[in-house]
């Protein structure tokens, strides 16, 4: 059976958490896991219409299309709303193979804690202390970094992420945007927790 990755507003539950997971699709976020695809979830239509409202949003990396965010609200037991990563399919640029088209590669649950950025921090801990006593051979990284899409500089991630020998991630973290910035882009800011492979991971890291 899956391991749930489910964060309950008292409790994080594992379905096995003595067991070290070394497979990134044995974990699950709302029973959506990496491997999935998105359309099992949305429509082409859907997505093609995520894919355009947020394009934009990696223009400082140095391929800041070859993958996309696609969002996705609904009526989950635990998060306000979800998030994914694809290769960007509005063109065949990145796509070699027809059948990792919407190939879901990350996937983030997100709680909104707005302008309420302590109480997201005290149940961030919460969770990152259960993922630690849980997954003990993985290793643990905490920082806090800014947020490269605002210009400010005082966007800032503080995040704990626990790194699995099988190329894949798990972070637990909150974000906490300037305000204007914020309000401009109409996001929320809050709890996230996030699945996502190496692949995504060093993209992101891959600045222009």
């Amino acid at each position: 059976m899956k391991k749930l990755l489910i964060l309950l507003f008292s409790l994080f539950l594992l379905s096995s958490p003595s067991v070290f997971a070394d497979d990134i699709s044995d974990f699950e976020i709302e029973g959506i896991s990496i491997g999935d695809s998105l359309l099992d979830y949305m429509t082409e239509e859907e997505i093609l219409k995520e894919i355009e409202r947020t394009k934009d949003w990696y223009h400082f990396l140095k391929e800041p299309n070859k993958y996309v965010n696609i969002f996705l609200e609904g009526e989950f037991l635990n998060y306000d709303y979800l998030g994914f990563m694809v290769r960007n399919n509005s063109s065949n640029t990145y796509v070699t193979n027809k059948n990792e088209k919407y190939e879901i590669l990350s996937i983030v649950g997100d709680k909104s804690y707005l302008e309420n950025f302590d109480s997201c921090i005290e149940k961030r801990n919460e969770i990152a202390e259960i993922f630690s006593k849980s997954f003990p051979n993985a290793d643990k990284f905490e920082g806090i970094d800014k947020i490269n899409s605002d210009s400010s500089g005082r966007s800032i991630v503080d995040q704990i992420t626990f790194q699995f020998d099988s190329n894949f991630t798990i972070s637990v973290l909150c974000d906490n945007y300037e305000e204007t910035f914020r309000l401009k882009n109409k996001w929320s800011e809050g709890l996230r927790v996030k699945i996502l492979t190496n692949e995504i991971d060093e993209w992101l890291l891959d600045l222009d």
